[in-house]
């Protein structure tokens, strides 16, 4: 980092947000820094170099190995996190934070990222926040297996920011569970490494030949209360992935019509364009081991077309089913 180079995150709204792994690790593809001294941003951009938003939990470091010398130093007057030496730290409070970077007297924000620090997990009470009812998890009395682990918190959406985009093709709003219409804020848990690799699927799908100008999420983060309103229903099991912010199912959606394109041009929609999602998920397993997961691959039904499951719960696991993922 050069001399005399200080990173500041300045408030943008008293916004809150949600919990995941830190994005993969892997060689970028994109997006990259390109000025000297903010490559130390790079890894909040994932492997995709697509990502343009971290989530923390309140005081949490904002990257793991910091520039020699650097720290944080929280600014209550100015609304900002000034790092100047050996932890960047995300703000006490919850809220949505744009990363700035001075060197002497010149200013430069970085448009393209926001820092998101977390209502705690604890401020959920009796299975609500606020109005919004969130349910209960599995083992959220004690006893959790480490890929169950009790969230650390949420990301906290209003009408105002449904739209911040945490990538170069989502945004918050896209993950919402799909229910309580009329409840504001809404919460929920969002793993950028599932985002991360959302992107690099898109990537990997227009690098074989198929343009995705949208991917659609069908379903994204699924609250307890809301998951148990499908009983036994497939993909909606006690443990579904769809609980814990690492899971979406999606298709190419290139229209925006709502159901699936025929993304392998055959003149017919149906799973094999799912099988031309999953198998770029399978190229992408196999060149960035951070995002590996689920990948399960469901036939249309008629209230749906053909979709792919696509998450990171960090093991291997394949399947071909009906309904929801």
């Amino acid at each position: 980092m050069a001399p005399g180079l200080v990173c500041a995150v300045g408030v943008l709204s008293p916004i809150a947000p949600a919990a995941g792994k830190a994005a993969a690790p892997s060689t970028p593809e994109a997006g990259r820094s390109t000025s000297a001294g903010l490559e130390f941003l790079d890894p909040l951009r994932g492997a995709s170099g697509k990502l343009k938003a971290a989530f923390r939990t309140p005081g949490e470091p904002l990257i793991q190995q910091p520039p020699p010398g650097l720290v944080a130093r929280y600014e209550p007057d100015r609304g900002t996190v000034a790092v100047v030496s050996p932890e960047f730290q995300a703000p006490q409070r919850p809220g949505v934070y744009r990363i700035a970077v001075e060197a002497e007297a010149a200013r430069r924000d970085i448009e393209d990222l926001r820092v998101i620090t977390l209502v705690p997990f604890a401020a959920k009470k009796e299975g609500q926040i606020g109005s919004y009812r969130l349910g209960q998890w599995p083992y959220e009395r004690g006893g959790a297996p480490s890929a169950y682990a009790i969230p650390a918190g949420f990301v906290e959406v209003a009408p105002e920011n449904r739209d911040l985009p945490v990538s170069q093709h989502f945004r918050l709003g896209d993950f919402l569970t799909k229910d309580q219409p009329a409840v504001w804020p809404k919460y929920v848990l969002l793993d950028a490494t599932l985002v991360d690799k959302l992107e690099l699927i898109i990537a990997e799908l227009e690098r074989e030949g198929y343009p995705v100008e949208h991917l659609a999420i069908m379903s994204g983060f699924r609250t307890p209360h809301y998951n148990q309103a499908g009983g036994a229903t497939s993909g909606r099991g006690k443990l579904s992935r769809h609980m814990y912010g690492d899971a979406t199912d999606v298709f190419v959606d290139n229209d925006r019509n709502g159901w699936t394109d025929d993304v392998n041009r055959d003149g017919r929609v149906d799973i094999r364009d799912a099988e031309v999602v999953a198998r770029a998920a399978e190229r992408v397993e196999a060149r960035h081991p951070a995002v590996v997961g689920g990948i399960g691959i469901y036939r249309a039904t008629g209230a749906h077309g053909p979709f792919t499951h696509v998450d990171t719960r960090g093991r291997r696991a394949r399947w071909r089913g009906t309904g929801s993922g």
